[in-house]
């Protein structure tokens, strides 16, 4: 187990086409596969899962899709996870967590000096990540909460849910009310000039963790938009693209699509946007894979829209703290240390497995 949870844990990033048709014989969810030619991530997804949504498979395989910029190589062996979430028939999904938890709890030092809690803020309606309602608040919030107590630290944390990601950046952590929100995409820094004024502001007055998550962003579009065929992110020149309140623009940005050559529609929620596309008020809807394809299944709706075969962009999720906190840096390197710890286990592939098999099985 510990070789595969080693490879998830490693930074990557991946671009490559989704819907090509498949040229491989069946793939099952449970097995190891060898990549056939011709085949993509969404297509092997499809004919395991039912679903295009292949963020398990990405989790379960970072290392060795790492390079592969553009197409998975023939020969490649791909991890398929159990529909669960497990890694192996014979696995058992949060085996790591609870063995880390005790290991934890064994090692405490009933006398170590009081530190006040870190204060976290989160928000609600960001399934499977953040929501009041999951197990431990999500997946995200249970990796800050675990993180607080791995690699060294043993420290004391409250958890606040504030459902206006706005008021984090511009009140919340500059003021000190609360001092790491869970979470926010990272801009490119290093073409600051290309970006908007908000994910400049994200440059120069936030400081960022590790990654925590790595998730591709899906374009969808109707059925008979004149935007389906879009093959580069020029050809969405004069669309209406809709992204939630709080999701990044910046990776747009960088490729060119900004105000005025796009128009970016901002509800509040993700489900928002895609009643929005289906209603014809916006031309594209791009968030992450895994929730889009969660918004159009819940409203049968996956007939009505194509997601785009040959586009993708890609964010890593970050714990951010404002760089007015005097101990900001000191609270991102605790969170650090405890992400490397729990990847390093395999406890960081445990939680996020945990976390997509409560929220697949709510969707029943």
């Amino acid at each position: 187990m510990f070789s595969i949870t080693k490879a998830v844990c490693r930074n990557a990033f991946l671009a490559i086409a989704f819907l090509a048709p498949l040229s491989a014989a069946a793939q099952e969810a449970c097995t190891t596969y060898t990549v056939q030619e011709g085949d993509t991530l969404g297509g092997i997804a499809m004919t395991a899962y039912g679903s295009y949504n292949y963020q398990m498979i990405f989790n379960a395989n970072r290392e060795a899709i790492a390079g592969n910029t553009n197409s998975l190589p023939a020969g490649l062996q791909l991890v398929l996870p159990c529909k669960d979430g497990r890694l192996t028939p014979d696995s058992e999904l949060s085996a790591v967590i609870e063995a880390e938890t005790k290991k934890q709890d064994e090692t405490r030092d009933p006398n170590r000096p009081y530190l006040p809690p870190l204060k976290f803020v989160t928000a609600n309606d960001w399934k499977p990540f953040t929501d009041e309602s999951l197990t431990g608040g999500g997946i995200y919030v249970r990796m800050a909460t675990t993180a607080m107590q791995r690699g060294g630290n043993d420290r004391d944390y409250k958890i606040a849910f504030v459902d206006d990601w706005g008021a984090h950046i511009d009140t919340l952590l500059p003021s000190g009310a609360y001092d790491v929100s869970i979470a926010w995409s990272k801009p490119d820094c290093s073409k600051i000039d290309m970006l908007g004024e908000f994910a400049v502001k994200m440059c120069t007055e936030f400081e960022f963790s590790d990654p925590i998550y790595e998730v591709a962003y899906s374009y969808h579009t109707l059925v008979d938009s004149k935007y389906a065929n879009a093959r580069a992110f020029a050809d969405y020149a004069g669309a209406r693209i809709c992204r939630p309140e709080g999701w990044p623009t910046s990776d747009l940005e960088v490729e060119g699509l900004a105000a005025p050559t796009v128009e970016f529609v901002r509800p509040k929620t993700p489900m928002e946007c895609a009643k929005m596309l289906l209603d014809g008020k916006v031309d594209l809807y791009s968030i992450e894979v895994e929730t889009s394809t969660a918004n159009f299944e819940e409203l049968g709706a996956t007939d009505k829209v194509l997601l785009n075969p040959a586009l993708a962009t890609f964010n890593t999720h970050h714990f951010v703290t404002s760089r007015s906190n005097k101990r900001g840096l000191e609270y991102i390197a605790m969170l650090n240390r405890g992400l490397a710890e729990m990847r390093e286990s395999g406890e960081w592939y445990d939680i996020v497995a945990t976390g997509l098999a409560e929220y697949n099985d709510a969707k029943k």
